[in-house]
Parts: C-alpha cells; structure tokens; sequence
C-alpha cells in the first residue's frame, strides 16, 4: 500500500495540537480576573463578574460550566495551564484528549 500520504499526517498533527480544552465552573468563580489578565485570548470577565472562556471571539457562556468548553490553541496551553494554577477560586478545569 505505500507510506500515509502527506496531507494525512498534516491532519494527524493538527488534531494533536487541538487536544487541550478548557472550561470554568461559574459556581466557583470568584471573579478575581487573573485568567483573563493570564490569557485574554482565552477568557473573559462578562457583566455578571465571573469568567467565562471564548474560543476565537465567541464567548462560551451558554449554558456555562463544562457545556462552555472551548478549545486551546497550541501556542496558548501554557499561558492557560497558569491561569489554572493561579486561580483564587480552582474553577478553570483544562482536559487533554
């Protein structure tokens, strides 16, 4: 059959770059806004005063909590791995896979 052709392993590697995904649970926000100072790209304080996460500009707010999972760009996962670990309320939970 011959090697996987070029533009299969293209996709193989772009579906492993987008693997990271991230999500608040507003019930343990405390609206101190560090992810969003952390990553901006990724999350936002609305009116309400609680975060939320946005994937390009779509804010993921309806319904919130694990239904508003977004996806990490590549180059981002660090930044949003440290708004996690700094977060005051433990609210932004990150899944791999």
């Amino acid at each position: 059959m011959g090697p996987p052709r070029t533009p299969d392993r293209a996709v193989a590697t772009e579906e492993r770059h987008k693997l990271m995904k991230v999500w608040i649970d507003q019930d343990l926000c405390t609206g101190d806004g560090l992810c969003e100072e952390i990553a901006p790209a990724v999350f936002t304080l609305l009116d309400d005063g609680l975060a939320y996460v946005k994937e390009d500009s779509e804010v993921k707010n309806e319904p919130g909590g694990s239904g508003g999972m977004a996806a990490v760009p590549e180059d981002l996962e660090d930044s949003v791995v440290e708004a996690s670990e700094e977060c005051p309320g433990e609210c932004i939970f990150i899944e791999q896979g």
